[in-house]
């Protein structure tokens, strides 16, 4: 039984679902946007608001709570410079989820999820 039981499974055991959840969270950090499926989003997107929510904290205790989670020292160093204090007047909601529509090969549905505070260039 799934009770009490949070978050989708996505067809991947844990270990491979946790390093992608990661690695997506990486990746909106360093780029501001990324296109998935909607599922995948909304995993993400729990994890990208609670990392933003951490760094906004900005001591080393923080810093070491986001390094367990993000490996790359760039994204780290971006995340406390760059994306929490553009961040700071606002207490969540931190990404945005914008429906793209069915993807070509398999029909699954796609979004850009995307930081709030992102601009196209």
């Amino acid at each position: 039984m799934r009770h009490q039981k949070k978050g989708r499974r996505l067809n991947r055991d844990a270990a491979h679902r946790k390093s992608m959840l990661n690695t997506m969270a990486g990746q909106v950090i360093q780029h501001g946007r990324i296109k998935t499926t909607t599922p995948k989003a909304k995993e993400v997107r729990r994890l990208v608001d609670r990392l933003v929510t951490i760094a906004k904290k900005d001591d080393l205790h923080a810093r070491r709570q986001v390094a367990a989670v993000l490996t790359d020292k760039t994204v780290l160093r971006k995340l406390f410079e760059d994306v929490a204090p553009n961040l700071g007047n606002r207490d969540s909601g931190y990404t945005r989820i914008l429906k793209l529509g069915p993807r070509l090969g398999d029909g699954a549905e796609t979004v850009y999820l995307e930081l709030v505070n992102y601009s196209v260039e």
